[in-house]
């Protein structure tokens, strides 16, 4: 009996010879993505320890960094700008972006269309540029700080504007 050769970025997924519906990832898809991940925070933490030693990151900064975070991680998962990131790794059905194919390439559609999960990458960077070069960090975290404002402004703006109509 020939088998199907696996692939990780998409390719069949066997399991005794049976073809394992409504499965098209596995552990080791999502594993993969973990180890980019730590390696990428281990790479931040070793190569800017003595800047975060120099000039650590202050508690008043962690507001302005987690907005930044928010509206980063939104244009890559939600806005159109992001769709370039998005593409290659979904489908739409009905209009909204669903993950696509299988195996890690479903994966990394799980990942750039969920705002939490690209969040947490999407912090990794804030925090890394922050320590890397921290008057840029500083900067480009206000700046992406006052569009997750403005996103919460333009929403509260438009409820408010359907409230009254």
């Amino acid at each position: 009996m020939a088998t199907e050769p696996t692939s990780i970025l998409g390719g069949s997924a066997r399991n005794g010879g049976e073809q394992r519906e409504g499965n098209a990832t596995e552990p080791v898809d999502y594993a993969a993505i973990n180890l980019v991940y730590a390696s990428l925070f281990a790479g931040v933490i070793y190569l800017t320890r003595e800047r975060a030693q120099d000039n650590p990151i202050e508690l008043h900064e962690l507001v302005p960094m987690s907005a930044a975070t928010f509206a980063l991680a939104k244009v890559i998962a939600k806005e159109k700008v992001g769709t370039w990131v998005r593409e290659p790794f979904v489908e739409h059905v009905d209009g909204t972006p669903k993950p696509e194919g299988r195996r890690l390439r479903r994966a990394i559609g799980e990942l750039v269309t969920c705002t939490r999960c690209i969040g947490a990458w999407s912090a990794l960077g804030v925090v890394g540029l922050r320590l890397a070069y921290p008057d840029q960090g500083k900067n480009v975290a206000n700046v992406l700080a006052v569009s997750g404002a403005n996103d919460w402004l333009q929403a509260g703006f438009k409820a408010l504007c359907s409230r009254a109509d």
